[in-house]
């Protein structure tokens, strides 16, 4: 609740950027280092990326607001409890940073990449709304980092670019792919396989490239042909148009 006489705080969903602290926008540098109270979302046990991102940047009062995740990979997605445990994790959350807003504090909530771009900040987000203000800084995707360091262009002249996620069944997978001609795939991770599989159906795997930790300094980009079994969670696979040009 909003004190009499206090003005309400806002709070901002920061976009980090792919992960490379160079790579983030002015506007991002600036509200995370003169931020009072930042917020940012971790699997338990760990610091999370987002954190590890903005090491060094934080002001030294800043206070620091873990959110972490009741349930990550433990059980599948389509799984009840899976979205009843988030939901009710989103909500808690939603109410710690609102007091916190409402009591006057600005917020920064950090952000992998983009956070209207697959991020659990939009779960925040719609929950947000018409509660306290909001404002979104939007960041360098970790997709357009994966394909810069292919060092060769996404698309070109009327190429379609299609953006899938691998958790998705097999059968769609391999019907999206064959139908675009540019491609990126997030959230590879068991998946992989599933993955290959629908590549191969769909005549695409020769052209596959796949880029582990884009921008940051484990960065490795290759051909599929050339990864083994597993690969790591910050992984994205990218297929190049090859349309009209000049």
């Amino acid at each position: 609740m909003t004190t009499l006489g206090t003005r309400p705080g806002t709070i901002f969903g920061v976009g980090l950027g792919p992960g490379s602290q160079d790579l983030m926008s002015v506007r991002a540098d600036r509200l995370i280092r003169g931020a009072t109270h930042i917020a940012y979302f971790r699997k338990k046990g760990r610091t999370g990326h987002a954190r590890t991102i903005v090491e060094g940047m934080l002001a030294a009062d800043a206070v620091e607001l873990p959110m972490e995740y009741p349930v990550t990979t433990e059980i599948p997605f389509d799984d009840p409890r899976y979205n009843a445990w988030l939901a009710a994790f989103y909500e808690r959350q939603v109410a710690e940073i609102a007091e916190i807003a409402g009591a006057g504090h600005d917020v920064a909530v950090l952000c992998e990449g983009d956070p209207f771009f697959y991020g659990s900040f939009m779960h925040l987000y719609t929950r947000l709304q018409g509660r306290v203000a909001v404002e979104v800084v939007p960041g360098i995707t970790g997709m357009s980092a994966a394909w810069t360091a292919t060092g060769q262009p996404i698309t070109w002249g009327d190429d379609v670019l299609t953006v899938l996620t691998a958790t998705q069944p097999e059968d769609r997978l391999a019907e999206r792919i064959a139908r675009t001609d540019a491609l990126v795939v997030m959230k590879i991770g068991r998946h992989l396989d599933k993955l290959r599989r629908a590549l191969a159906s769909a005549g695409r795997e020769g052209d596959a490239w796949l880029i582990e930790y884009a921008s940051m300094a484990q960065q490795r980009v290759v051909p599929l042909a050339e990864v083994g079994e597993r690969v790591p969670y910050f992984s994205i696979l990218v297929i190049h148009g090859n349309g009209r040009r000049p």
